[in-house]
């Protein structure tokens, strides 16, 4: 039998999404798995997914890979058209302007839609439609997008005059012997794909916006030009998310915090170090005090570290190993320094510091915790991402046997902040990501651990693969908005390589010493990305305990003056300001209205003889001859159950 036959009979195993197992032969690409499960999915087969990675169709399985086919009728089938679509962009560019001078770099598709960056192109917002009626030229043409596998060398003469291109052939080189292109029509690009069929296989296509982007994200490389886009597969579809996107731009937390006076970030404090301002401190400090009473509640004692320490306590902790590149690192004398990026270290260093018994654990400790991340310009974006963010940090020292148990109280308190603001919600468990410390076997009793928590109490969640911490794995929380957007939140990670960095330790039962668990947790997150959230969710309009102006008080006249000020002493326990200004009550209504205060309180001649006053709220429903007394005693049940929407009027 000649070597050629020996190998077409040789089989290989794939697991299928139903946990059953196709058998194929050795060389069967996706593709052909689909036409041996029937032909009718063969043919439709789009692209697959090997060990959850997204692969060409063309892509070869391989013994015991666990196989997915994606479709049209598949979640990931949109991601496949958008990738498309983006090289649509990126040949439309090179047809209207100067193929030789405009230099290509990548796009990939995102969340949203896709983009594509470019170098040497000068283009503004005006050139978008242009640009979409070549991409809708593209589409209407209907090329083929054909795959091909070339030689390293045959790459590199294709891509003479595209230094990016050779830049990431270069990578690819290193492993690979071949690399492969998609071409439509006159064009083609080096991408691993996947791809949809045909150009005419892509819906409708929209640019969105110009952005700056360095290449490969470092600010010391080159600025190229970046275009956004989107695509879908009709216009219902697009209609539906840009409104969507318009919903968010009115959101924005970056205009509304100016608008509202809460925060800043200026060019004399340096790109992410944002400035609070007395009211958006405000809200800071109410979100601080709820989580201080949880804190307290639950048992744990506060304590604060220092905001840089010597990196000998990042080599120990590991930080220094593998989170180096997103740390401020600098030299004092002989000693080298760094900017904490997590506090945990911190609150080790201080169990450390006591003799510990097995009756003392749980040792738990919290701290507000300001810390700093080296992210790129390119990517900080308002009290979304940031050099400096306050983590809502604890940090608990447990007995083996404590851990469930622990877990789960945890795990009600993030309820309670989540359902406190009326967020819904979804678990994941994040497992060992590929750049880690600690055992093989540390790791499978950390994830079993917390698996068997989430299972115990039958809380549907999704498993991440790989999105655990360094130094172990994690149940993330994510919730959703108010227009339907998910943001990360907070955490429970359980940690069994930072007690053992530490040698940290407590006397048992048996007079010898064990290896506490250390349990990581915040129940918001970090500060800066929940208040921004927060904006975000509400509008600017926050509920009545968390907002910085509670009540403001109208006076008609200036002879009401001397009542209104009287009034607002009556309200003393909130946040309440008297609108002095010599202007009309409709422009005093409107300007309360538009710096969004829950409530308005209205005085005139007929309050004044009458010892009452007028309510109108953020809806702009009004209330005449109301008590003094009962209102307050409404604010106060309204402000300490910490009810989401002014109801006094509802």
């Amino acid at each position: 039998m000649s070597e050629s036959d020996s190998q077409s009979q040789e089989r290989i195993t794939v697991v299928l999404p139903d946990g059953s197992e196709l058998e194929v032969d050795a060389d069967a690409t996706v593709e052909d798995c689909a036409y041996e499960i029937g032909p009718g999915l063969g043919s439709d087969t789009v692209a697959g997914k090997l060990d959850g990675d997204l692969v060409a169709k063309e892509e070869p399985a391989y013994d015991g890979a666990e196989l997915e086919i994606i479709t049209d009728g598949s979640e990931e089938y949109l991601e496949v058209m958008r990738h498309s679509a983006a090289h649509c962009l990126a040949q439309a560019v090179e047809r209207l302007y100067d193929e030789d001078a405009v230099k290509l770099a990548i796009g990939p598709p995102t969340d949203e839609g896709f983009y594509y960056d470019f170098d040497n192109l000068e283009v503004d917002e005006e050139d978008l439609a242009d640009l979409e009626a070549e991409i809708e030229a593209i589409i209407d043409e209907d090329y083929d997008i054909e795959r091909e596998v070339v030689s390293i060398d045959e790459a590199e003469q294709r891509l003479a005059g595209e230094p990016y291109k050779l830049e990431l052939l270069s990578e690819f080189a290193d492993e690979n012997d071949t690399v492969t292109f998609y071409k439509q029509g006159e064009w083609e690009d080096l991408c691993a794909g996947p791809h949809v069929d045909s150009t005419g296989e892509i819906g409708v296509v929209e640019l969105l916006e110009i952005a700056g982007a360095y290449w490969r994200g470092d600010e010391d490389n080159t600025m190229q030009t970046r275009i956004y886009g989107t695509a879908f597969e009709d216009e219902s579809d697009l209609k539906d998310f840009l409104e969507r996107k318009r919903e968010a731009e009115k959101r924005d937390h970056r205009r509304i915090g100016n608008e509202m006076d809460l925060f800043s970030i200026q060019d004399v404090t340096g790109p992410g170090l944002p400035l609070y301002h007395p009211a958006g401190k405000t809200v800071l400090s109410e979100l601080e005090g709820f989580v201080k009473d949880l804190n307290e509640d639950a048992g744990y004692d506060y304590v604060e570290t220092p905001h840089v320490f010597k990196t000998d306590l990042w080599h120990r902790s590991g930080h220094y190993e593998n989170y180096q590149d997103d740390m401020f690192i600098f030299d004092v004398g002989d000693d080298e320094f760094g900017l904490k990026p997590m506090n945990c270290p911190g609150h080790a260093a201080i169990f450390q510091d006591h003799s510990w018994s097995y009756r003392d654990l749980p040792i738990r400790y919290a701290e507000n915790g300001k810390v700093y991340r080296k992210e790129q310009r390119g990517e900080l974006s308002g009290l979304s991402r940031v050099w400096a963010f306050t983590i809502d940090d604890g940090h608990l020292f447990v007995r083996p046997e404590q851990i469930r148990q622990e877990v789960e109280a945890i795990m009600d308190m993030i309820t309670d902040v989540l359902e406190t603001f009326d967020l819904d919600y979804e678990m994941a468990l994040a497992t060992r990501p590929e750049k880690s410390v600690g055992s093989d076997e540390i790791w499978e009793r950390a994830e079993d651990q917390l698996e068997s928590v989430l299972e115990s109490h039958g809380h549907d969640y999704e498993i991440e693969d790989g999105d655990g911490a360094f130094y172990g794995p994690k149940i993330d929380f994510a919730f959703e908005d108010a227009i339907g957007r998910s943001w990360d939140g907070p955490t429970v990670q359980l940690d069994f390589n930072m007690p053992e960095r530490f040698d940290l330790n407590y006397v048992g039962e048996d007079n010898e010493e064990h290896r506490p668990v250390m349990i990581h947790r915040a129940l918001y997150g970090s500060y800066e990305r929940f208040f921004m959230m927060l904006i975000e969710h509400y509008e600017g309009r926050f509920p009545l305990w968390l907002a910085p102006e509670q009540v403001r008080v109208l006076p008609i006249s200036d002879d009401n003056l001397g009542y209104a000020h009287r009034v607002a002493n009556e309200f003393d326990d909130f946040r309440v300001e008297v609108d002095d200004r010599d202007s009309t009550l409709e422009r005093k209504i409107r300007a309360a209205h538009d710096d969004r205060v829950p409530y308005q309180i209205i005085v005139g001649d007929n309050e004044e003889d009458d010892g009452n006053i007028s309510v109108r709220d953020r809806f702009e429903d009004q209330e005449y001859d109301v008590e003094i007394d009962e209102f307050r005693e409404h604010l106060e049940a309204e402000r300490d159950e910490q009810r989401t929407e002014p109801d006094f009027l509802q």
